[in-house]
Formats: C-alpha cells, sequence, structure tokens
C-alpha cells in the first residue's frame, strides 16, 4: 500500500488524498462529530478487527486448552514482531497491558538510589509519572528535580534546558524523558539529551507512549536504557496492548517485580506480572503491525505532520489563538494544542472544549499539566480530511 518511504516519497504521499482515501477506507468511522481527539487510543483497521474477532472467538471456544498449550507460542510470535519493528532483540521486549503499566514498574522498581542522587522529569510528562519519579524521590530520600518548558519550544531550546538541568545537578542518577508530550505533541530530541546523559553516568527512562507509529524511529536510535510503549494507539492494536524495553545489560538496575525472581538478572519477563491477559488483543498484534507497515511509518508520520499543518499554519495568524508544541518541524507530530490567547486556566480550557464540542460539532481534550497553562488538544488520524480541519479553523476564526 504504501510503497517507497524515502523522506522525499512521503512528504509528496502526504498530499496526496486519494492515497489517503484509500487508507481511510479500512476504517469505520462514526458520524453526528468531528472527532479530533485520536490520542486517547488508535481505531483498528478493519483488517485488525477482523483478526481480533476471530481471536476472541477462538479464545472464547478452546479456553484453558489454547492458554495452556499453544499461547505461549503465539505470544512469543507477537513479541518477536514488536522487537523487529523496533529493531532489538525479543529479549529486550516484554508484552504488557500498556505504557503506564511499562513505565510504572520501572520507576517503582529502580534500585541503587542513595540520599545524595538526584531524579528528573519534565512538566511535559505523563502526569502520573511525574507523580510516581517524585514518590520514587521521597520513598528513597532524594531530590527530585522538575524542568519547565515554555508552552512552545524548539529542539535546541529543549535540548538547552535539559543540559542546563544537568549541569546544575551534578548529582542526577536517573531522568525520565518523554519522547512525544501527551500535552501537546511536542517531540523531545531523546537521543541528543541520552547520549550526554550516558557520558554523565545518568540512567534514562523513556516514555513513548504516544510516539511509536506517530514518528518512525527504532530504538536503537534513542540510546535510552529502558522505554514503554502503547500499541494500542498510533500502531493500532486492540486496547490493551503494551511493551517494555529494557536494553540488553541492564535488567540488575530494576528489581523483578515483588514476588517474582530473577537471580541472573535475565529474565525481562520478570520486571511485570501482568497475569491473565487479552489473549486475543496479544494475537492481534501481528495483524496491527501487518497494516502498519503495508500504509509505511515514514508515511504515516508525514501525513499526520501535514493535518497538523493544515490547521495550525492558519491557527499561528489568528491573534487570539495561541498554538503550543513544536515551534520548529522537527519538534512537530500530527499532534498539537492551542489556547485562547491569555485564557490558561483549567475553567477558561474546559469551557472552550466544551464550547468546540456543542457549537462546533467538534471533539477535542483539554489537557491541564503543562506549567505554562493548560490547553485544548487537536489530535487527527490518518482518515481524519482535510475539510474536518478547515472546519476546526473556521471554528478558531469566529471564537473569541
Amino acid at each position: 500500500m504504501g510503497g517507497s518511504e524515502s523522506t522525499a516519497n512521503s512528504d509528496r504521499l502526504a498530499m496526496d488524498e486519494a492515497f489517503w482515501r484509500d487508507v481511510g477506507s479500512h476504517y469505520e468511522r462514526a458520524d453526528g462529530i468531528i472527532n479530533l481527539e485520536h490520542g486517547y487510543w488508535g481505531k483498528m483497521a478493519r483488517p485488525v478487527l477482523e483478526r481480533y474477532i476471530a481471536a476472541t472467538q477462538m479464545v472464547n471456544k478452546q479456553l484453558s486448552v489454547y492458554a495452556r498449550k499453544h499461547y505461549g507460542r503465539d505470544m512469543a510470535e507477537s513479541v518477536e514482531r514488536v522487537a523487529g519493528a523496533l529493531n532489538v532483540s525479543a529479549d529486550e521486549i516484554v508484552l504488557t497491558r500498556n505504557a503506564t503499566e511499562s513505565i510504572q514498574n520501572l520507576i517503582r522498581q529502580y534500585q541503587g538510589l542513595t540520599a545524595d542522587d538526584t531524579v528528573l522529569f519534565a512538566d511535559i510528562d505523563y502526569p502520573s509519572f511525574q507523580q510516581t519519579m517524585q514518590w520514587l524521590a521521597d520513598t528513597e530520600g532524594t531530590t527530585a528535580v522538575v524542568v519547565n518548558l515554555p508552552g512552545r519550544a524548539s529542539q535546541q531550546m529543549i535540548f538547552d534546558a535539559y543540559i542546563s538541568a544537568f549541569d546544575a545537578n551534578p548529582n542526577l542518577k536517573l531522568i525520565l524523558l518523554t519522547h512525544v508530550s501527551n500535552q501537546h505533541g511536542l517531540v523531545v530530541p531523546v537521543a541528543r539529551i541520552a547520549a550526554e546523559a550516558r557520558t554523565r553516568g545518568i540512567d534514562v527512562i523513556c516514555d513513548n507512549a504516544q510516539s511509536w507509529g506517530l514518528l518512525d524511529y527504532t530504538m536503537p536510535e534513542l540510546q535510552v536504557d529502558w522505554a514503554g510503549f502503547n500499541l494500542h494507539k498510533w500502531i493500532g492494536a486492540p486496547v490493551g496492548v503494551g511493551a517494555l524495553y529494557m536494553r540488553r545489560g541492564t535488567l540488575e538496575k530494576v528489581l523483578p517485580y515483588p514476588g517474582e525472581t530473577d537471580h541472573d538478572n535475565t529474565r525481562i519477563g520478570a520486571r511485570v506480572h501482568t497475569a491473565t491477559s487479552n489473549f486475543a488483543a496479544i494475537l492481534a498484534v501481528p495483524a496491527a503491525l501487518d497494516f502498519h507497515e503495508s500504509v509505511g511509518g515514514a508515511n504515516k508520520e508525514a501525513r499526520l505532520r501535514y493535518l497538523r499543518g493544515l490547521w495550525t499554519t492558519e491557527a499561528d495568524t489568528l491573534p487570539h489563538i495561541e498554538v503550543l508544541g513544536g515551534a520548529d518541524e522537527t519538534s512537530w507530530t500530527g499532534m498539537a494544542s492551542f489556547r485562547l490567547r491569555g485564557q490558561s486556566s483549567p475553567a477558561e480550557v474546559r469551557a472552550l472544549q466544551q464550547r468546540l464540542e456543542q457549537e462546533y460539532g467538534i471533539f477535542t481534550v483539554a489537557r491541564y499539566e503543562l506549567s505554562s497553562g493548560a490547553c485544548i488538544r487537536v489530535t487527527p488520524q490518518v482518515f481524519t480530511t482535510p475539510d474536518e480541519l478547515a472546519q476546526l479553523v473556521a471554528a478558531l476564526k469566529t471564537l473569541q
């Protein structure tokens, strides 16, 4: 479906409406509202949904005979596919229920902090991860440092902010980086920051919950120690599938999940304990990756960036609208946020989100955790049409 994926080809294909209508035909659309909130989880394409339904029926029919005799083999196939797509080894990947489970386990089970150490996170990080990093510091008696970024930032601005924090805190031991912020779609230069962290002996946890499938990359490019993913967002797997990545040689720094044992530090699976999972969702992972790869990761990234530009370029010309996220194109994703200029309180932004839905039939979501204030997040999908974004722009022009 996707063909060649050079940057130039992907950029041209991003504007090929016939191609994206064909991609969109594989999704069942809901009527009655323009949904621009696709950051929560991703819609399954029909081939994935069909595989998921068939797997659900099979598991429901075979029950424990399948689960106890054959599921391990099939789950291993899904792990191999995920590892292959990320360009890592299968023994560096374990499937989880979501990125939150993956990253919460990494933070809570991280060991080796002393009272002299410091941990670091940022205002753009997922709120529960900020809270858990603070919990880790409080529990271990260490210091927590928070990096506050401007509402709109470039790659260099972000990098400089982290390096300044590194310089000011020479006892840093652990940092949390978010590849793509769930607040406003900002891309963090993870590879540059992680490379600098490694020279200073700082361990790096990376939140890839929003980035995999929204951006086209593999794990070795990022140079981090550990990462958590969602497959049910931009990869398009059923809800309830995530993954945990632990770079080979780093297991000893993260304790096994309570009750699990791994004396030789060789079993990544000992770092989670999900118990009974949604078997059918795991079985649908290869189908999700098949469809994602048929569209093309670079093609998908380029299309979503293009869709973002359709509304943000015009929104940037409106004096009463403030667009948040990347200040340069390398800091962009398909996801971005906005607010009415001078109106950044949670109450004001909540009212704006409701107004968009009730008066204009446009569904979005309010985000409240940035240090610069609350905002409305706009997240198109590959089947979102330019006309739908034109209707958003028309609405923005009338908002005061």
